[in-house]
């Protein structure tokens, strides 16, 4: 499965491989996730877990490791910075995800957590974060 979102993956709630560093073992970790387009190359993601309990995992190992952070889709790997969007961010991107795909709004209501909408912004050339 992984093979073909590296592939495809070029339309609005496709799906991308989110490759993070394990929180815990240091180990490298991917994960297929949906993405829906924000400003210019920056793409918006959702932890929700299916309306699980808890975040997965993946969104504990972006915290731990924002600077170790990847996307691969459509043929690309592209280094990228994670941002959790908060506020009116937060609520205008859930917005536009629970438009284009209203499975995440339901998510919401089964659940007792906010879930985290997460900004992926590509990192320039030997960008690293401190």
């Amino acid at each position: 499965m992984a093979d073909r979102i590296r592939r495809k993956g070029t339309r609005p709630g496709d799906k991308l491989v989110l490759v993070t560093v394990g929180k815990k073992t240091g180990l490298e970790r991917m994960t297929p996730v949906r993405w829906f387009p924000a400003e210019g190359d920056t793409k918006l993601i959702v932890a929700s877990a299916s309306g699980g309990p808890r975040n997965p995992a993946w969104y504990y190992n972006l915290a731990a490791h924002p600077d170790r952070v990847r996307v691969e889709f459509a043929g690309q790997r592209v280094e990228v910075t994670p941002e959790q969007l908060h506020g009116a961010d937060r609520d205008n991107a859930w917005r536009q995800i629970t438009t284009q795909a209203s499975g995440f709004a339901r998510y919401e209501r089964i659940t007792d957590r906010q879930i985290p909408v997460i900004r992926l912004t590509p990192r320039t050339r030997g960008e690293r974060e401190t």
